[in-house]
């Protein structure tokens, strides 16, 4: 589904973020990234979507340069989930969550029932279908994220990129959101990468985790080979207590 060979990253110049990165994720992966503050994260997900232009390597979707998939293909084929994301328009939510069906649509065509029921579906999944009829701006904090992950399953991708998802979520919707997420990447439907600055839900729903250290991979594998007491303490210089099960669970001593 996805490869990065070698990726370098700095920002104007100045001391490198990501260093020598090299990933594949297989499709139908449900892949956590983890680590501290200034550790790349954010910034991988950026050069995987083209926000920031690599320094030096290369970024694969199914084996083609993402250099020379057009917008519109892109599109149709990853998803994004941004951590934050401005809204200075007098739009719907439902409008909002209807944008994320544009790169399924002819040049001329306009929004048919089947669009509708897709929209519809998103956004009831997310909780938000009865947000609908209401101002994007009017919304809290947390209702916009769920709109704008509405949003992203509307565009049917077959990868969806998530920056800490559930920052601004309460924990009900937390759940709600990242099940759905799961029942459809257990079904094939969906490959999916997420940011997660919380190692227990990442444990809970990850079947792969990556952590990052100083701009590189410093472990990579499945969740209970990766989240273990040496790891964490190497990565985030925190003791913790990691209580075997499923899921594995990780308290802080």
């Amino acid at each position: 589904m996805l490869r990065i060979s070698h990726l370098n990253f700095s920002y104007n110049g100045g001391p490198a973020v990501l260093k020598g990165i090299d990933l594949k994720v297989e499709e139908g992966q449900f892949m956590g990234i983890l680590g501290p503050n200034g550790s790349g994260k954010s910034t991988l997900l950026r050069c995987i979507t083209r926000s920031e232009r690599v320094e030096a390597g290369r970024v694969f979707l199914r084996g083609k340069d993402i250099n020379s998939i057009g917008r519109r293909e892109m599109a149709r084929m990853v998803a994004v989930v941004p951590q934050e994301e401005l809204h200075e328009f007098q739009f719907t939510a439902l409008e909002v969550a209807s944008m994320g069906r544009y790169p399924h649509l002819g040049r001329f065509e306009f929004e048919s029932p089947v669009h509708g029921r897709i929209v519809e579906k998103a956004m009831r999944s997310t909780g938000t279908w009865v947000l609908r009829h209401k101002q994007i701006t009017s919304l809290s904090g947390g209702e916009k994220q769920r709109v704008v992950i509405a949003r992203a399953l509307a565009q049917e991708p077959s990868l969806l990129l998530l920056d800490e998802p559930t920052k601004n979520l309460d924990i009900s919707h937390t759940l709600e959101i990242l099940s759905s997420m799961e029942r459809m990447n257990s079904k094939g439907d969906l490959t999916v990468v997420a940011v997660f600055h919380d190692l227990n839900l990442a444990a809970r729903y990850c079947n792969r985790v990556v952590l990052l250290k100083e701009g590189r991979v410093r472990y990579d594998g499945a969740v209970d080979q990766v989240l273990n007491r040496k790891a964490i303490l190497d990565v985030f210089g925190v003791n913790v207590g990691v209580r075997r099960g499923d899921p594995l669970r990780i308290e802080i001593l």
